[in-house]
């Protein structure tokens, strides 16, 4: 069970528009993460959401590594499209191994192994990422059902499981380039990822 709780919030102009940012921490892990907030979500009528997992190579250094940025950019496009919606920036660099430990995977992906490869290989799961804090935070805001903008299953299935109603699963297929075709690739054949390839 996740200690977090919410600890800060102040308004946050953007290009996208005006955000409410609102940050949160859990005392035991001493990890903070942030939701930024658009909008009246809590008026009953499920909120257009986002759980965008941090990535400093992807998100503010544009890397071509992985489609993490391009997310970013079309989810908070999209939710300032509606003038509602909240993305939680969740603090789980590398899938969960840290910036340090993505950097070494990096380096074994240029030796031709895939993301899962090079995780397992460092001694990491897959998949380090504990989703169930991002309920808490949904639950905080005061938000229980969702339209949530993602390929990956399991974030849907532990928003289920923690008693947030996923009432659609909102595809967000962007930033696909000949650097991350083998990483897009790995994340549909092995991690069961809703990806659909442009032509």
């Amino acid at each position: 069970m996740s200690d977090i709780q919410l600890v800060a919030e102040a308004n946050l102009p953007t290009e996208f528009g005006l955000f409410r940012i609102v940050g949160f921490k859990s005392p035991s892990t001493e990890k903070e993460h942030v939701a930024l907030v658009m909008g009246n979500i809590t008026n009953g009528v499920p909120v257009l959401a986002r759980i965008h997992s941090e990535c400093l190579t992807g998100d503010t250094l544009h890397s071509l590594k992985c489609d993490c940025g391009f997310q970013l950019q079309t989810a908070l496009k999209q939710i300032s499209r509606e003038k509602r919606g909240v993305l939680i920036y969740h603090r789980e660099e590398g899938r969960g191994i840290g910036l340090i430990n993505k950097i070494r995977a990096y380096a074994l992906q240029d030796q031709g192994m895939d993301t899962i490869e090079a995780n397992l290989a460092l001694g990491f799961d897959a998949d380090e990422r504990d989703f169930s804090i991002c309920a808490d935070i949904f639950n905080l805001l005061g938000i229980r059902e969702v339209r949530l903008l993602t390929n990956n299953p399991q974030k849907i299935e532990t928003m289920k499981n923690a008693g947030i109603n996923v009432v659609e699963r909102v595809p967000l297929n962007v930033g696909e380039n000949p650097h991350n075709s083998k990483y897009l690739n790995t994340k549909a054949e092995k991690m069961g990822h809703f990806i659909v390839y442009n032509d």
